[in-house]
């Protein structure tokens, strides 16, 4: 009789058969989280500022300004674009697309598939194919703010020129 106890007793399970078990109802805390509500996201059309690096991925705009964001031409050159109304993101042509070169760097891509460079005479122009060390950019973050410095330790800058064109390209860092 001793042997007979030691052997499991319960229902049979066949090899396929799905056994249901009891579930456990889990309490939820009763503590409702309300979302925050991000003011600047709202102003910009749900785009948003970077605070680090790593948000620094996929579709991106620069603003100079206040709604002014940097616009691609089609000669490769880059300029400043109308300034837009409250809660209106950029247009199509100002949003670039940041790839992450290493922890450090990014390189942006205008929507003509070119890479953003700093070419010898200090003008950011969008005609590099690949990515090589012109192409790549860092962000630097300071105070709330972010500067994008390009490989020859300058930063990228806005320059009005004498009519109403403006130029897209770098300052010396100082």
């Amino acid at each position: 009789m001793s042997e007979y106890d030691k052997v499991r007793t319960g229902k049979l399970v066949l090899k396929g058969e799905k056994q249901k078990g009891k579930k456990r109802k889990h309490r939820r805390k009763k503590t409702e989280d309300k979302p925050t509500i991000d003011r600047d996201c709202l102003e910009h059309g749900n785009w948003w500022k970077v605070s680090k690096i790593e948000e620094i991925n996929g579709a991106v705009a620069i603003e100079f300004g206040r709604h002014t964001y940097v616009k691609a031409l089609d000669n490769g050159l880059f300029t400043l674009g109308a300034p837009h109304n409250e809660g209106e993101g950029p247009a199509p042509e100002e949003i670039l697309t940041a790839v992450p070169v290493n922890e450090r760097k990014v390189a942006l891509k205008s929507g003509y598939n070119k890479y953003l460079r700093v070419e010898k005479n200090g003008t950011v122009t969008g005609r590099s194919d690949a990515i090589g060390p012109m192409e790549q950019w860092e962000p630097i973050f300071e105070d709330g703010k972010i500067a994008i410095q390009g490989y020859n330790n300058c930063f990228i800058s806005v320059r009005l020129g004498s009519s109403t064109r403006r130029n897209f390209n770098r300052s010396s860092s100082k």
